[in-house]
């Protein structure tokens, strides 16, 4: 899938109750476009993150976000704070 459209990785993500993980700015954008209600999507914002430091802030969206919220949201992770914005986005 890393090689497949935005369209088609929405796709399967929906299609399969899976919560996107990506730094592509155009993703969101597409969620935005289409006004859906997910898939869920994390976001990194900022530059290149080191395994450890995604592993742990994906670990932080984990406790503080409900499994329920986070498949029907978009999560921009950034250096110093992680915001959350609720689907479908008008």
């Amino acid at each position: 899938m890393s090689r497949a459209t935005d369209e088609t990785l929405r796709s399967y993500a929906k299609s399969n109750d899976m919560v996107v993980i990506t730094a592509d700015l155009d993703y969101p954008r597409l969620l935005a476009l289409t006004q859906e209600e997910g898939p869920g999507t994390i976001l990194f914002r900022g530059g290149d993150y080191s395994r450890e430091q995604t592993l742990t802030l994906l670990s932080r969206v984990l406790e503080l976000i409900p499994l329920d919220d986070l498949e029907r949201s978009i999560v921009v992770i950034e250096r110093e704070r992680i915001r959350r914005r609720r689907l479908p986005i008008a």
